[in-house]
Formats: structure tokens, sequence, C-alpha cells
């Protein structure tokens, strides 16, 4: 007996193993083939967990990945608390992001959408949740509150690809920073008034009580974060502690306030993270970091969990055309009408138009709404419940679908819609050269000439006046600092150069745009001649690709500059190519070309000119080769 009880053991703790490694491979894996195909990762985190969920269970009659059988099995269940534990870590970065300046920094419009659209959103979609997906009240209160939310990791991406910029993209990009633990401190009120409801307490006396436990749980959050703020300043931590110390507490934070009231543990560590956020704390920007892989791995995991989770049932169910009236309700009706009642006024039509369309919900809405959709069941099913929430179990599918329909939607038209409304960038995306010298500036207007808008950033204002007498696109102050990440308009490059003097800078600078703009976008200058595998030269983990040939520095090209060296540009075609080029221009420094699309390549020791017909060449040369008896057809820079 005692061996069969082994057996029973050693096969579920193999099935357990098994589906954590499915859901780590296949939650990595669809957001490494998102960022290769350029497609929203939140669609094929989604699209991997019903294909070996409910997709399965269509054709082989059962699931590969059966989450509730896994989590759930014997005595213990642990499906519910891993979500909850996952999602306190997702809101505890979402208000890690959210600084009480912000709202100061984003203007009347967002406030107003804040403070005014968001409850008068939370009304309407708790209308159309009701009458048109019918969910009972109770599901659709709480399902409205979490749908006010839109993330800032889906609204960021579909920026960049409409060429957004401007007082609209910065309005949308605020919102979604601001808005994404705000949905979820909705879902928690609603549905704590939905619990005393349910169970038949006095709502004046439990309500109280919750305005109680909610005050303790921001007290508990903001307590939390002012001892870590104070251990860390005093240095009661070594450094490689302190992420981990970070994520225990979060965990630690958010068990004690449940223990104080059900679902205030989300209110405390989101309480928690805009308590370190609002700190100043030196290094935030790594334990940020730390945090949004941890967020990243979580992510994963839950949007596999979830969708896997699904039955081919509750899909079917959802498939109603209740389902597209809701979806219809909620694009066309509560979004506009909330974004132009609460910012009549602020915005000129156009704005408030495609505002009014642009809504992607991401990964807070999916995470909240499926957890708060399991603990609506739990109270249904309890003996002492009034209500019956005949809505809950289609919380999570509808999610999904609001999911699904919002990004891709609006990700196909935000860029043509933008276009036609006149508030998309004309230009592509240019290119950021920190650091201003006269090479750079001379570098930046060989760059404008061929049609690649730079911007020369530097916090010197006197190094600048040449540039802006050039009538160059300037950036004046710290590009590292937190001012630039309002001031400055990130959606206008999506390469960055680090060119200043100060080699350990330059690293810095690659070191913090590399995580947004990839580290194949950012470029480093050596301050003087040095190879890559020098011992001396910093090392290439903690800076961008080298720009220009192997050795070359910054020293080198200031002096070659200085004794005439001038920027060119040539035009390869069929009769004049890469390699003629190359024969009567040997001495030159090939910088970059521009492939026949409009494409900026920088080149360096590990990436060649590819040439081509059609293809731009940026070089850096002597004014007159002597070693050729013959120049080519160039256009030389000024």
């Amino acid at each position: 007996m005692d061996q069969f009880n082994f057996a029973l053991a050693s096969a579920g703790s193999s099935e357990l193993i098994f589906a954590c490694a499915l859901i780590g491979a296949l939650g990595i894996g669809a957001q490494w083939v998102a960022w290769r195909i350029q497609a929203p990762a939140i669609v094929l985190m989604a699209l991997a967990g019903l294909a070996v969920g409910p997709l399965w269970t269509v054709v082989f009659g059962e699931p590969l990945l059966n989450p509730e059988k896994v989590f759930n099995s014997g005595s213990s269940e642990l499906l519910r608390p891993i979500v909850s534990l996952a999602v306190a870590v997702i809101l505890f970065e979402g208000g890690l992001v959210l600084k009480f300046e912000n709202l100061r920094d984003a203007g009347a419009a967002v406030r107003r959408m804040v403070f005014l659209g968001g409850p008068l959103a939370w009304a309407l979609g708790t209308f159309a949740a009701h009458y048109a997906a019918g969910l009972d009240w109770g599901s659709s209160v709480v399902f409205a509150g979490v749908l006010v939310v839109t993330g800032p990791t889906v609204i960021m991406p579909l920026l960049r690809q409409s060429k957004l910029g401007g007082r609209t993209g910065q309005f949308l990009k605020w919102e979604g920073i601001v808005n994404d633990p705000v949905g979820a401190l909705f879902a928690v009120a609603a549905f704590e008034i939905i619990r005393v409801a349910a169970t038949g307490e006095s709502i004046l006396g439990k309500g109280a009580m919750i305005i109680v436990a909610a005050a303790l749980g921001v007290g508990l959050g903001f307590a939390f974060g002012w001892a870590i703020v104070r251990a860390f300043r005093q240095g009661w931590t070594p450094e490689y502690l302190k992420a981990p110390i970070i994520f225990a507490s979060i965990i630690l934070c958010y068990a004690l306030a449940e223990m104080i009231e059900k679902e205030i543990g989300l209110v405390a560590v989101t309480a928690y993270g805009m308590t370190l956020a609002n700190s100043r704390l030196a290094g935030l920007a790594e334990l940020r970091k730390f945090k949004e892989d941890i967020a990243v791995l979580l992510v994963s995991g839950v949007f596999v969990i979830l969708t896997a989770n699904l039955t081919p049932d509750v899909i079917r169910r959802a498939l109603t055309w209740n389902t597209l009236a809701f979806l219809l309700a909620m694009l066309f009706i509560v979004r506009p009408l909330s974004v132009w009642i609460a910012t009549f006024g602020t915005l000129k039509r156009n704005e408030a138009i495609l505002l009014g369309w642009i809504v992607p919900r991401g990964i807070v809405a999916v995470a909240v709404s499926s957890l708060f959709a399991t603990l609506l069941e739990d109270l249904g099913r309890r003996g002492d419940s009034r209500f019956y929430f005949s809505g809950a179990e289609q919380i999570t599918p509808l999610a999904f679908a609001m999911v699904f329909v919002t990004v891709v939607l609006h990700g196909f038209t935000i860029g043509p819609m933008a276009r036609r409304l006149g508030l998309a960038r004309k230009e592509r995306p240019g290119v950021l050269l920190v650091g201003v010298n006269p090479w750079s500036i001379d570098l930046a207007k060989v760059l404008k000439d061929v049609g690649i808008e730079p911007i020369l950033a530097d916090n010197n204002w006197r190094r600048l006046r040449p540039a802006r007498e050039a009538g160059l696109n300037t950036f004046f102050g710290e590009v590292l600092s937190e001012e630039a990440e309002v001031r400055l308009d990130h959606a206008a490059f999506d390469q960055v150069v680090g060119l200043s003097a100060n080699e350990p800078y330059n690293a810095l600078v690659s070191g913090h745009f590399a995580p947004e703009l990839g580290r194949h976008r950012v470029y480093h200058l050596p301050a003087q001649d040095t190879e890559e595998e020098d011992p001396r030269a910093i090392g290439m983990g903690t800076r961008g690709r080298t720009l220009i040939r192997r050795g070359r520095g910054y020293d080198s090209l200031i002096r070659d500059h200085y004794r005439g060296w001038t920027f060119g540009k040539t035009k390869l075609t069929d009769e004049y190519d890469l390699e003629d080029y190359r024969k009567d221009r040997p001495k030159v420094d090939l910088i970059a070309e521009i492939r026949a699309d409009g494409t900026l390549i920088f080149l360096g020791p590990n990436r060649e000119a590819k040439g081509g017909d059609g293809v731009t060449l940026i070089s850096f040369g002597p004014a007159r080769d002597v070693d050729v008896a013959t120049e080519p057809e160039e256009v030389a820079a000024s």
C-alpha cells in the first residue's frame, strides 16, 4: 500500500514538473516569437495557452495542460494562490512607475480622464456588461472596474508603430501609466461591497470595516516602502540582496494584508510600489529592471495558465451575439463617451476622435479580471451567499476577447487613423546622438541630408549652440534623468549613439536605452583607439555596439576632423557597387548605410556594409584621397 501511494505521489510530482516546464517554455517562447515577428506578445501568449488547453481537448479528447487538475490535485489548491501572487507582483510593478508628479506632468486632460473619465467608464461599462454581455449586476460591476485600465506595456509599442507623438502620444502614454493600477483598485472596492451584500451582512457596518481595512492596507504598503528605502539608504543590505529582498517583501506584504481582509493585499502591494516610485531611491532603475524581468516571467506563466484552463464549453458559450454586442458597446459607446465627456474643452477634435478609439487592454486587465472571476464563482458557491453570480465564469473569456480585439484592431488601425487625422509623424523615427561636438554635429548634418532626422542631446547649453544655429533638432538636458522620461519624445527615435568624450558615460547611455530599444539599436563610441578585447576597454556586457571599425575612438576621430576629414554620402548603383567604392576610397571609415527602403544601419566591427543598388553609404574620410587618381561620384556633406 505504501509503495502504491509512493507511485501515485511520484506520478503527480512528475505531472506537476512537466506542467511547470511546459508553462515556462510556452510563455517565454511566445514572447520571443512576438519579438521576432514584431507582434503583440499578449496575443501569442494567449494563443499558446489555448493551443495546449481547449484546442488540444477538441482534437485529442483531453488537454495537454490542465492547470485546474495539476495545481488543485488532492487536498492542495494551488491555482488561485499562484495567480493571486502573480497578480500582486504585476500590480506592484505597475505601482513602481506611478509617481505623483506624473499627474502634474501629464496635463489637465489626463487628470480629468483619470478622475472623471475613469468612474464614468466604470459606470458605462457596468451597463454594457449587464445588458449586452448578459452578466449579472455583481459580476458586471467588478468586470467593468477592471476594464478601465490601459496598460503601458501595450500602449508604448503602438505609439512607436504608429509614429504617434506630440500631445496625443503623451496622453495615451500617461493614461496607461496612471490607470494601470487604478482598475484593479476599482475591482477590489466593487468586489468587497458585493461580497458584503451577498453574505447579508450590514453594508454600513461592514463597509466601514472595509474602508478601515483598505486604509490599513495602504498604510502597510507605505510602511514596507519606507522600511525598504531606509534600509537601502543606510546601507543595511548588500547590493546583491536588494532585488531578492524586494521580491520577498512583496509576498510578505501581500500575505499580511490578506490577513487583515481578503483582497486588500492587492491594494497594499500597489501602495508599496508607489511608495518606492516616489522615494527617489538610488538604484531604483536596477530594481525596476529586476521587477520587470520577474513580471515578464510571471505574466508569461499567468497567461498560459488562464487560457489553458478554459474549456471548449466555456469558449463556445462566450462566442455569442451577446459577446459581440458587448465588444461593440465598449469600443463605440463606452470609450468615446467617457473620453469626450471627461476631456471636453481640453482636446482638439481630431485628438478626441483618436483617443476615443484607442484603448488597448493588456496584462493587468486579463490577470485581475481572471482572479476576480474565480473569487466571484467561489462566492456564488458558498452556502451563505444570497446571490448566484451567473456571469462570473464568462469574465475570463470576455476579458481575453477584449484583449484580442483591442490589441489587434487598434494595432492595425492606429497608424492609418493617426495619419488620416493629421496626428502621425510624417517622417520615420530618427536617431538620438548623445554628446555634442564638431564631429557629431557634422554627422547629424549628413544624416539629415539623407532624410534621417537626428536629435542632438547634451546637458551643456553652450555645446548645443552650433547645433541650434545649424537648424538641427536638439535636446537640452540629461537623457539619463527622470525629467527626460517626460520631456524627451521617445517615439521620435529608434536608435541611440553615445558620442561624448566620456566613454563610461557613453556606456551608461547605451545601458539606459538598451532595454527599451534593444541592445542591437544602441551604439557606443570608445574614448580612445582600443580593440574591443582590450582589457582596458569597457566590457561588452555594459555598453552598446561599437560604432565604426575596430580600434577607432573619439580622440582619433576628432583629430582627423580637425585635419580636414569630412563626411560624405555616396549612392551605390549596379554600375558603381560597394567593391568599386572600397577600391576608390580605401582610407575612409564607413559609418552607416541607408538601405533602399530608408532603413538606417550603423556599421561596426561585427556589422559590415552589404551594399546594393539604391543603398547610400555614409562615410568619414579625407577630403581628397591621394592614393587614387579619380574620385567616385560623391556629394560631400558640409
